[in-house]
């Protein structure tokens, strides 16, 4: 079952920009599609500070369209989507699960699942990023839509920038987490275990030797399983031992995954960015087809590092230069017990909106479409409303 593709005309891309050697992939490239009629061109990056011939980033390449989108941001903090009901006020729909960003409903044989705008970090809400639910379903859209080839999906349609209507399944209670690198600093992060002399991981076998954010010789998966709060690493054999899949269900899905993240790599460093690692959900449906689910390389599920910088930073063993929330984490850390305080500060202005430009650059630069910012001020809980009502009349 392929997605229904977000209404826009279909057009190919300009060609891939030249990339770094050592990262370069070997197989053929084939063109790429954009979804958007009004593709933003790339502009040329900015000199390295200081002239020492360092590779310019990517994130220095358009200051001025960066201080656009702040701006709209800044402007737009009053009109974030926290909290949704739609249960109250669209006939029919039932709340089925509240996750840390997603609201999904229930409706007949098909869920609604809604982006939120919220920010999570110490199990709880930080902020409202603006516009950070509609990247993140963007995203996932224009991935299950370049996918298709890989794996059917459930996505029925996109009624709305901030939501997508899925056909029901039997979700499988796996996370198919695929790695390219040794990197991360949780307690199952890889260089974690890796650090502490792990050298099989999830049945992988890793060599000695290997330093923080070194590439793999191969990607590897790493199952984890859902404890009450928090992911638990498993084996295959465990998976399939402890009856959470069928042998030839989980055989299928690790393909797809797999599958899914080389093509991911391949697509992110033709724009200039390194998918370092991700996770995947799947699904069975009724008639026992085997689909993904949830969100595709959005970058709330995968880790992100700029490309023409990644070799030289590691080789003065530097941290890759990333696009993640890093930064708004640590600024509560800092100011605050998260963990403790019944009320946290307001996250600031600056932040928040550097946040917001963040998620739209990485969506603009692994895509090479527009993103394009609502012109209106309508309340976004009253249009997802009025459009989620509509479609399902509709279906």
């Amino acid at each position: 079952m392929s997605p229904s593709a977000p209404p826009a005309a279909l057009r190919l891309a300009s060609p891939p920009k030249a990339l770094p050697p050592a990262l370069s992939p070997s197989s053929t490239r084939s063109p790429r599609l954009s979804m958007s009629t009004s593709s933003r061109p790339r502009a040329t990056p900015l000199a390295a500070a200081g002239g020492s011939g360092a590779a310019p980033s990517l994130l220095a390449a358009d200051p001025g369209h960066r201080d656009s989108v702040i701006l709209a941001a800044r402007g737009a903090m009053t009109n974030c989507l926290g909290e949704t009901h739609l249960d109250l006020v669209v006939p029919g729909l039932r709340l089925a699960a509240k996750g840390k960003v997603r609201d999904v409903y229930e409706s007949g044989e098909h869920l609604v699942l809604v982006t939120t705008d919220r920010q999570s970090a110490f199990d709880r809400v930080l902020a409202s990023i603006p516009f950070k639910g509609q990247v993140l379903n963007e995203t996932s859209l224009w991935w299950f839509n370049r996918t298709s080839h890989i794996t059917p999906n459930a996505v029925v349609s996109s009624p709305d920038r901030n939501v997508t209507i899925a056909k029901r399944c039997s979700v499988f209670p796996v996370e198919f987490v695929v790695r390219g690198f040794v990197t991360g600093s949780t307690d199952t992060s890889l260089w974690t275990v890796y650090n502490k002399g792990v050298r099989n991981y999830c049945g992988n076998a890793i060599p000695d030797g290997m330093v923080k954010n070194q590439k793999l010789p191969a990607n590897i998966l790493t199952p984890t399983t859902k404890a009450a709060d928090h992911d638990v690493p498993i084996t295959p054999d465990e998976i399939v031992k402890s009856g959470l899949m069928s042998k030839d269900d989980f055989d299928e899905a690790r393909s797809k995954a797999l599958s899914l993240f080389e093509y991911g790599q391949k697509v992110a460093l033709e724009n200039g960015v390194i998918l370092v690692d991700t996770k995947y959900e799947f699904g069975k449906t009724a008639d026992g087809t085997v689909v993904l689910i949830d969100e595709v390389h959005t970058p709330d599920s995968s880790r992100y590092w700029i490309a023409n910088s990644y070799e030289e930073r590691f080789k003065s063993g530097l941290e890759p230069e990333n696009v993640d929330k890093e930064f708004l984490r640590l600024w509560f850390k800092n100011n605050c017990n998260p963990y403790e305080d019944k009320v946290l500060p307001e996250a600031p202005e600056e932040l928040v909106s550097e946040l917001a430009w963040r998620y739209i650059f990485l969506f603009e630069t692994i895509t090479n479409t527009k993103f394009e910012i609502p012109e209106t001020q309508e309340p976004i809980h009253e249009r997802i409303s009025r459009n989620v009502a509509q479609a399902l009349r509709n279906l």
